[in-house]
C-alpha cells in the first residue's frame, strides 16, 4: 500500500495515478510491493531528520528510510518539496518532472540500486529516465 503524508502545503494533484506508476515501477523491477510512505516537507523538516538520523548537516531533496524485507519493498520516502523546486529550476526541467525523478529514485534504492560511484549514478539516472517515461503511458 502506498501512501502520502503533507507536512507542508504541497499536495499530489492525483495521488491514485501516482500509486499506479509507483506499483508498476516495483512490478517492473521483480519486487512486491509492502508499505510505502511518501512525506513531503519543507527544507527545514528534512534537514532535521538529516541531522537526527543520519548527523548530515547539509539540505537534500530526498531522505528514504528502507524497511524492505526480502522481495518486499517497504519504507519511508520523505521529500522536500522546497529543494525538489530549485534543483526543477537548476535543472531547467519542470517540478513535475524532478518530482517524479525524485519519487522514482528513492523506489529504485529500494530495488538495489545505489548511486555512490560514478557508473551506478549512471544507472541510477537511467533507471529513473525509464520509470519516469511509465508515468506518461498511465
Amino acid at each position: 500500500m502506498i501512501s502520502y503524508n503533507y507536512e507542508s502545503d504541497f499536495t499530489l494533484g492525483n495521488e491514485e495515478q501516482y500509486s499506479q506508476w509507483i506499483s508498476s515501477i516495483i512490478e517492473s523491477e521483480d519486487k512486491n510491493e509492502g508499505e510505502i510512505n511518501y512525506i513531503f516537507c519543507n527544507d527545514d523538516y528534512l534537514h532535521k531528520i538529516n541531522m537526527e538520523y543520519l548527523q548530515h548537516d547539509d539540505l537534500t531533496d530526498i531522505i528514504s528510510f528502507d524497511y524492505c524485507v526480502g522481495n518486499e519493498i517497504n519504507g519511508d520516502i520523505f521529500i522536500s518539496v522546497e529543494r525538489v523546486a530549485e534543483n526543477a529550476k537548476e535543472y531547467e526541467v519542470t517540478l513535475e518532472a524532478e518530482l517524479l525523478r525524485v519519487m522514482a529514485h528513492g523506489i529504485l534504492h529500494y530495488c538495489g540500486y545505489k548511486d555512490k560511484s560514478e557508473e551506478d549514478a549512471a544507472l541510477m539516472r537511467s533507471k529513473e529516465n525509464e520509470k519516469m517515461k511509465m508515468f506518461a503511458i498511465n
